[in-house]
């Protein structure tokens, strides 16, 4: 369990300044956003400041959710049900838990 929540402390530490930086980048897209005379919706150059902030927007999501999956592996960790399907009870198993430290459900579960 101790390397488990290692590699967890790590994934989430990782998570999280993926997080921050796209805050910021969403902050500074918002910002070039709100400047008058912004018209990209019409610049042949490229992708629209609209369309750099709904992915930016996505990717910051998928951080986050990244960050709050780590947080319920680790607390499965704490309450010992670390390695137990959530949805079947059944175990996990090791190669998942290798490839996916935070996986909450078993290949079967997961698949359904």
């Amino acid at each position: 369990m101790g390397n488990a929540r290692e590699l967890l402390t790590e994934e989430r530490e990782r998570a999280r300044d993926q997080a921050r930086s796209l805050e910021r980048e969403f902050a500074d897209l918002a910002e070039a956003a709100s400047g008058p005379g912004t018209d990209d919706e019409h610049d042949p150059e490229g992708a629209t400041l609209a369309f750099e902030r709904q992915h930016t927007a996505a990717l910051l999501a998928d951080a986050r959710a990244r960050v709050a999956e780590i947080d319920a592996a680790l607390a499965r960790i704490d309450d010992g049900t670390y390695g137990t399907c959530t949805r079947c009870g059944g175990p996990i198993g090791d190669g998942r838990l290798a490839a996916r430290p935070a996986a909450a459900t078993c290949v079967r579960c997961a698949s359904r």
